[in-house]
């Protein structure tokens, strides 16, 4: 070793520390006479390290890059601050014969410089435990359900919202519908109350029928008006604020107010560049399951493939979340067996297991169900069942959640982590059918329409006939309290990623082929595309893994 180390040194370089152990291994002198046929100024590059041992040998012409800015970045990385400029270094040098790489990577490195204004005497954060904090789950409660279980289902959900709309600014002071039949007319009146019936007129206005403890009352909301846009977009069962002009027995709407979400004062960001991934509806068993693309997803998050720059990204992602229907299930719709390659729902987790135990042990997997799964189809969805995934409970690096739950990521001492909203989506084709605005701006193709459009109704299926539930008597598993920092769905196989009031949402893809009942439902999936963020950035990229031609 000392042999080796001397050789570096009597040519003025300096062995770095991740080479030393395997530094007799290293043939040296070759080493030291690719650096001087291969660099430009070699006299410039001062440490030897791992990366510059696998590449240097590799170039077939002098690299004529600034080895000192070089030495900086390269300080940087020691010290775990940025590594951006660091890898396009890297990237430079990898692809060195591409001179129209060559030219984009010069110029990406001049931006990053100015935006990251590197400063070698600046000390790096301090690194944060991957900590994943389940904030809601649903635990399973059997028992025999009543209509007092919905109706007070019903209450819950009205009061919960009521609070939220007696905030805003525009319904201050309501008032409640058997207190607004003793007005006189043409008197002003603010209440809050839940969608009974929801019509189109024959002259295009819309009646609603408008239901709180106390009694009912229509609504009538002109087609010129204001409150026209927001009354389109009502669903029946959702809690709405309305103000108006008493007419006697029905209400003339002039503002029509959902509870929505807060514009948030600002993105919330960590200070470490950590990346989370997000993937859904990887239905395993399925004939149509998408193996070949699957297996680049791992091998892509295991750092084994792609440039220096993409895996040192890969490196980075320390969360992986998995958004419903990880394997097809058996019996879920007629026929489905014919559309199956396992028809054992264990061996379909134990081959999904198989396929999760091949990602690395340092990323947190939080795994919620979806109507595939091994579950009851009836939401709130409990977390997968034991007996029938034993296989997938014995990973040691995955977290199990109901769908819908709520969760939070990369907290610490001085940052409070990321709220991370998870629903899976069954509700979501009930509200495309049904809503002019999804359909016209084509949902099933841009699913955070659908993300922003119940966020906006602060509930995840206020319509009663939008997904199969069982009613809850204590709460309301749909119903959005916290806010989120990020909302996750997946459900239409297409990834899809957006802001609204600096919440991101992003819907999952899928690792399945389209089957036939998407056809005949016109829905169009774009498979192996998975969304990745920066935590640092909140910046999202949608990565391509599929092994289709586009």
């Amino acid at each position: 070793m000392k042999g080796a180390v001397n050789i570096f040194l009597e040519n003025d370089f300096l062995p770095s520390p991740d080479i030393i152990k395997d530094i007799k291994n290293i043939p040296s002198k070759e080493i030291i006479e690719a650096i001087q046929k291969n660099i430009e100024f070699p006299e410039k590059l001062l440490v030897i390290n791992k990366d510059i041992i696998a590449i240097i040998p590799k170039l077939s012409e002098k690299a004529d890059i600034n080895w000192a800015e070089f030495e900086k970045a390269k300080v940087m990385i020691e010290k775990g601050k940025i590594d951006k400029t660091y890898n396009i270094f890297l990237d430079l040098l990898t692809y060195k014969v591409e001179d129209k790489k060559k030219k984009e990577l010069d110029k990406l490195l001049e931006e990053v410089k100015k935006e990251e204004k590197l400063d070698i005497n600046e000390e790096p954060p301090t690194e944060a435990p991957l900590n994943v904090i389940i904030l809601k789950t649903y635990k399973d409660d059997p028992k025999k359900l009543e209509v007092a279980d919905f109706v007070e289902y019903f209450k819950i959900r009205y009061n919960l919202i009521k609070e939220v709309l007696q905030n805003r600014q525009e319904i201050q002071d309501p008032i409640s519908i058997n207190r607004i039949l003793t007005k006189k007319e043409k008197e002003t009146v603010a209440f809050i109350g839940i969608v009974y019936n929801k019509k189109t007129t024959k002259n295009n206005n819309i009646l609603l029928t408008i239901e709180d403890p106390t009694g009912l009352i229509d609504v009538l909301v002109n087609k010129e008006g204001k409150a026209i846009e927001n009354a389109r977009n009502i669903v029946n069962d959702e809690v709405i604020g309305i103000a108006g002009v008493y007419g006697g027995r029905v209400v003339f709407a002039t503002n029509i107010i959902f509870p929505d979400i807060p514009l948030s004062k600002e993105l919330k960001k960590c200070d470490e560049e950590v990346y989370a991934a997000f993937i859904s509806d990887l239905h395993f068993g399925s004939k149509l399951f998408l193996k070949d693309d699957f297996i680049k997803f791992i091998e892509w998050i295991n750092g084994k493939t792609g440039s220096f720059l993409q895996k040192r990204v890969s490196s980075k992602v320390k969360y992986l979340f998995i958004i419903g229907d990880s394997v097809d299930g058996v019996g879920v719709y007629p026929n489905q067996d014919k559309e199956l390659v396992l028809k054992d729902i264990s061996q379909q987790y134990e081959l999904c297991a198989e396929y999760l135990g091949m990602i690395r042990k340092d990323i947190k997997i939080i795994l919620a169900p979806g109507q595939h799964d091994s579950i009851r189809v009836a939401e709130p969805q409990p977390q997968l069942d034991k007996e029938f995934a034993k296989s997938l409970y014995a990973l040691p690096n995955v977290i199990f959640v109901s769908n819908p739950s709520l969760v939070n990521i990369h907290s610490k001492k001085d940052f409070e982590g990321f709220n991370v909203l998870i629903y899976h989506g069954a509700s979501y084709h009930h509200y495309i059918d049904e809503i002019d605005s999804l359909r016209q701006t084509n949902t099933r193709d841009n699913p955070t329409n659908i993300l922003k459009f119940l966020l906006q109704k602060r509930h995840l299926a206020p319509s009663h006939t939008s997904t199969v539930y069982i009613p809850s008597r204590d709460h309301d598993p749909f119903f959005i309290d916290k806010i989120p920092d990020l909302m996750l769905s997946g459900e239409m196989h297409r990834s899809d990623v957006a802001t609204y009031n600096n919440i991101t949402m992003i819907n999952c893809s899928c690792f399945q082929g389209k089957t036939p009942f998407q056809e005949k439902t016109g829905n169009n999936p774009l498979p192996s595309r998975v969304p990745i963020m920066n935590l640092k950035t909140r910046e999202v990229k949608i990565l391509n893994f599929s092994s289709e031609e586009e």
